[in-house]
């Protein structure tokens, strides 16, 4: 019996060895890589980084760039996840409960799964190139066109400072909501319609319906849902390298820690103060999906 039981240990760490060395190997390392480089002066061409302690942390409290970008994540931090998650259970509860009767969805429900979450298909590259155009200042823009036409002045989504960042914000809203549309109502329609039903008997209406049994019921997926939107809010890079003026511009008026650290790495070549930022952002996003889990926890419902 003992002998078996060894062996059974051996065959399963045996497996478990492989992706754990992997996993180490891959990410724990370069990790560890980073915080080390965080520390140097590290210009991308020395065999051997001076070694500077926390100099490059110490220097992120004076840099204004660096504030600004944490400002504007802070900002899609609480706006992203909101919006997004508001507008997605609206349309998932419509797709869902919102037909004739209350507990089926409306007429073409799965076509319109399609139609949302068709910006889920696009590589966030094209997404950005694609609102570029949506966005242009004259009068082939998709929004400004039509004011020009009706003799409106243009608005500068992209190069007006005050509006830039709402531009970028609804662009990100525009490409995420159709993922927790579809999510939502994966999580919508494993709720038994009986449940439904019993409360029309009761006599809720569609508000009751929602606050008082999507919501509670769908919370699992809401909390998941609100971590990884933060994790995007936090991480969010390509839209606003490709997409902005100046990339993160006018006035660094839509600049984020990402991008700052990609234009410290490869256009600054000060790889030291750029692995500081990105150790920055590690925790950030570590501390962001530690301090959701840990507020939104709640007692499971069953049903």
């Amino acid at each position: 019996m003992t002998f078996n039981r060894y062996r059974r240990g051996l065959f399963i760490t045996s497996f478990l060895a492989a992706p754990v060395i992997l996993y180490l190997v891959y990410v724990i390392a370069p990790y560890l890589q980073a915080f080390y480089i965080a520390m140097t002066d590290w210009r991308g061409v020395t065999a051997t980084p001076n070694f500077i302690g926390l100099d490059n942390f110490v220097r992120l409290f004076g840099d204004t760039a660096f504030w600004k970008a944490v400002t504007h994540n802070a900002a899609l931090l609480v706006l992203l996840p909101v919006i997004t998650i508001v507008i997605a259970l609206f349309f998932a509860f419509l797709l869902n409960v919102g037909g004739a009767s209350g507990v089926s969805g409306i007429r073409g429900s799965k076509f319109y799964r399609v139609v949302f979450f068709f910006p889920q298909v696009l590589a966030v590259a094209v997404v950005a190139v694609l609102f570029q155009q949506v966005f242009r200042p004259d009068g082939s823009g998709m929004l400004n066109g039509p004011l020009m036409a009706l003799g409106m002045s243009p608005i500068g989504f992209l190069s007006n400072p005050d509006v830039a960042f709402w531009s970028v914000l609804g662009v990100m809203v525009w490409q995420a909501v159709g993922f927790y549309v579809v999510l939502f109502s994966a999580g919508l329609a494993s709720i038994p319609k009986d449940m439904f039903e019993a409360a029309q008997i009761d006599g809720a209406g569609r508000l009751s319906l929602f606050f008082r049994v999507t919501l509670p019921l769908l919370w699992d997926t809401i909390q998941v849902a609100w971590v990884y939107l933060g994790i995007l809010a936090l991480d969010v890079f390509a839209i606003v390298w490709v997409m902005t003026l100046q990339r993160g511009g006018p006035d660094r008026s839509t600049t984020v820690m990402a991008a700052e650290i990609y234009r410290n790495a490869f256009e600054y070549f000060r790889f030291g103060y750029a692995s500081a930022l990105g150790v920055v952002m590690f925790f950030f996003t570590v501390g962001f999906a530690i301090l959701s889990l840990r507020l939104s926890r709640r007692e499971r419902i069953e049903y």
